[in-house]
């Protein structure tokens, strides 16, 4: 090669080097934005919403990015996700399948927004879907509750009959049934995610008919069913978040649904990458999505922890295949 064209590809690398150094430089100097419109209770709900508020509290402080939410107790959300997009987020979250119906409608509207649905899927191009195996994570607590159980009778109170519910309580019974399958399992739904005082009074009725054990997956409804679990002197298991000091006598343990986790690693990509390029997402126990808090209030034998992480590898490795539906349930 002679010096020409040896001083041509030079030039050529150069130009190529710059161009991507540039590129990368303007994608680290961008503040990315992001906007969430929260699920039914809001904030405060001490589980759901607060767990995903704090990822996106750890991606502002740690990587910069920036974000806003939004609330509707009324139900109107199409409002709040149309003034999230005219905000100009470079990503738009929609916390819940009670938000499914308005992000899909502003989807359709605006078809170069990107937008994340949590815990329901969508077929929308511009609607990137992210869920959980809620039922690995409840199986671990059904197998402490059959664990904890004195009376061999333990309960489920779900918020919303639906099938995202459904994984919670169906992995919960498999789990007790799966260390103890002469337990009994009793479940009942409040019918909403924010009545504290319908929880409370579901958790009085299994109380007074032998349960002394109760899981929830039910929002701020289930904070009034842990509060009557401490009053009445019975164990109970949180959700979603460690609720362990909601009722310090009386949770266990916590289903920790990691939305958090889930929250940062989406802000990390769109950070890194400029965009979500992945369609859907799914959070197991394998990916750290799911998982038990500490087990306080009562010890665990050596046999009975080593059961439960024997059970978890076996969920892992797919050895134990977790019933997710109720008609899947024995």
């Amino acid at each position: 090669m002679n010096l020409k064209k040896i001083t041509i590809a030079i030039m050529i690398i150069g130009i190529f080097l710059a161009g991507c150094s540039a590129q990368s430089s303007e994608q680290a100097e961008k503040e990315y934005k992001i906007g969430i419109m929260l699920s039914d209770a809001g904030l405060g709900d001490e589980s759901f919403n607060d767990s995903a508020f704090q990822g996106l509290e750890k991606a502002r402080d740690e990587l910069g990015v920036l974000f806003d939410y939004k609330e509707a107790p009324d139900g109107n959300y199409e409002e709040k996700l149309t003034e999230l997009v005219e905000e100009k987020h470079d990503l738009i979250i929609g916390l819940g399948f009670s938000v499914k119906d308005a992000l899909e409608s502003v989807a359709k509207q605006y078809p170069e927004q990107q937008f994340l649905l949590i815990d329901e899927k969508s077929e929308l191009e511009n609607i990137i879907s992210l869920t959980f195996k809620e039922q690995e994570g409840s199986f671990l607590v059904g197998m402490v509750a059959a664990m904890a159980s004195k009376t061999g009778k333990i309960g489920f109170v779900g918020g919303v009959d639906t099938p995202l519910i459904h994984h919670f309580e169906m992995g919960y019974i498999d789990g007790a049934k799966y260390y103890n399958p002469d337990i009994e399992v009793v479940s009942e739904y409040v019918g909403s995610f924010d009545d504290s005082e319908a929880g409370s009074a579901i958790a009085a009725g299994f109380i007074e008919n032998g349960v002394d054990f109760i899981y929830h997956a039910a929002g701020f409804s289930g904070f009034g069913m842990i509060k009557k679990a401490e009053e009445e002197g019975i164990f109970a298991a949180g959700v979603d978040s460690d609720q362990f000091f909601i009722a310090e006598k009386a949770v266990v343990t916590s289903m920790l649904k990691n939305v958090n986790t889930a929250v940062f690693q989406i802000a990390q990509t769109l950070q890194e990458e400029g965009s979500i390029s992945e369609k859907s997402y799914l959070f197991g126990l394998s990916e750290d999505g799911v998982g038990l808090a500490p087990i306080r209030n009562i010890t665990l034998t050596a046999e009975q922890q080593a059961a439960i992480e024997k059970a978890q590898e076996e969920i892992v490795s797919g050895k134990i295949t977790v019933a997710s539906e109720k008609e899947n349930s024995q």
